[in-house]
């Protein structure tokens, strides 16, 4: 099993993540301060099953929903 770093597992900034993946920073309205630290918390939620776990029993988090190979995954565009 390989371990993914907290960093890479919460990284919101990839460009292919999965469109119905939620984090309570998506809902905030305000400009990032590089001054302020990242809160990083691992809040994360799938939209379609509004819970901690995708629709195919995976952690919904930006580790794992950046994987287009994931059978729920949601292109940007889609």
């Amino acid at each position: 099993m390989i371990v993914k770093s907290e960093r890479e597992r919460f990284d919101t900034s990839h460009p292919n993540l999965c469109s119905a993946l939620r984090w309570k920073g998506l809902f905030i309205d305000a400009e990032p301060d590089p001054t302020v630290p990242p809160c990083n918390d691992g809040l994360f939620w799938c939209m379609h099953t509004q819970t901690c776990i995708g629709p195919d029993g995976k952690l919904a988090e930006p580790g794992n929903c950046h994987d287009s190979g994931r059978k729920c995954h949601c292109n940007a565009g889609a």
